[in-house]
């Protein structure tokens, strides 16, 4: 059980941000487009410069390579890549629940990425992400291009993974009805500021 921890950090000018994260506990985050969401969960995952500490239980971000890290620490951007033409390479492991849960067949496995509308590459993007296993989870508006269904379905897969995980989670959303049912409590990210939302 390991409780995510960003402290005094700093980037592009902005911050400093402080947040402790326990395990299993989900916060949201929200804020106006350009406030700084993304570059803050970049900066947590150790994707761009920062000035700061952010860690793991008593791992430090700095103290381990960064792929392990990554690994640790997982992080579902926005628009997620994919390498190669077809879904299932892109799969470490298969899960075939995780499949169902979110509305696909195993077929799935044998389809172009370049089919698969922006939902569903989303919607897969998270399976990808939950298949290595992290011990805590950046999203970055994960259900953003989703209809109403999908949404009610990615919330329960990730409602499932972060109890039986016990990780902890950091969802940017720009939904407040969403934060309310995902989120254990929730802030605003403004003029270098994280400020909590009643």
């Amino acid at each position: 059980m390991a409780g995510l921890k960003i402290e005094s950090i700093r980037f592009q000018d902005r911050g400093p941000y402080d947040l402790a994260i326990e395990p299993g506990e989900c916060v949201g985050l929200s804020g106006a487009s350009g406030a700084g969401k993304t570059l803050l969960l970049r900066s947590v995952a150790d994707l761009d410069p920062h000035e700061g500490r952010v860690s793991l239980g008593d791992i430090d971000c700095q103290s381990v390579e960064a792929p392990a890290w990554r690994k640790a620490v997982g992080l579902l951007p926005a628009e997620s890549q994919w390498w190669w033409d077809t879904v299932g390479p892109h799969f470490p492991v298969v899960d075939v629940q995780g499949l169902a849960a979110l509305g696909f067949g195993e077929e799935v496995l044998g389809w172009e990425v370049s089919r698969l509308s922006t939902g569903e590459r989303q919607r897969l993007a998270l399976l990808r992400l939950l298949a290595h296993r992290p011990r805590a989870l950046l999203l970055d508006e994960p259900t953003a291009a989703l209809d109403p269904s999908n949404v009610d379905q990615v919330e329960v897969l990730l409602e499932d993974y972060r109890r039986e995980a016990n990780a902890p989670v950091l969802w940017v959303s720009h939904d407040p009805a969403q934060a309310e049912r995902v989120a254990d409590r929730s802030y605003e990210i403004s003029r270098g500021r994280l400020t909590p939302i009643p």
